[in-house]
């Protein structure tokens, strides 16, 4: 009988379709990585939020994740490389020029983001690209 009115009600409407959250098992702090304990999936649909599991651990979390909580795709991302008043490799290239210096990091960034530099030579504030090595480049 059951199954009898589920396929009448998913003849009725085509589009509806039976979707999966993440949500957090416990408070995880934000910069912390998230691990296979710290998160479950759970039935139902939650715009702006993982649907898979697989999607969110080895992260990091960018804003602190409370249990029950759907986890959204703004409160996780890819794990810092470079802390906050780090001293980091800078380089910069142009027009096959290349300068080599360090620089101290005035943000925290993982592979690909943008962060402000401090270079230590000259004390100016630049913006660079982290890289996956762990230094900056600026452009």
């Amino acid at each position: 009988m059951i199954s009898r009115f589920l396929t009448s009600v998913l003849c009725l409407f085509p589009g509806l379709v039976f979707a999966d959250a993440v949500v957090a098992t416990r408070t995880v702090k934000a910069t912390a990585i998230i691990t296979e304990l710290d998160v479950k999936v759970i039935s139902g649909e939650i715009p702006g939020s993982f649907d898979a599991i697989h999607n969110v651990i080895g992260q990091e979390a960018r804003t602190t994740l409370y249990a029950g909580r759907p986890v959204r795709f703004d409160d996780v991302g890819p794990p810092a490389i470079v802390a906050r008043n780090q001293i980091v490799p800078l380089r910069f290239e142009a027009s096959g020029l290349v300068i080599a210096t360090e620089g101290r990091s005035l943000e925290r960034g993982a592979a690909g983001d943008r962060v402000r530099i401090m270079n230590l030579a000259s004390r100016k504030t630049l913006f660079g690209q982290v890289q996956p090595d762990g230094s900056v480049l600026v452009r």
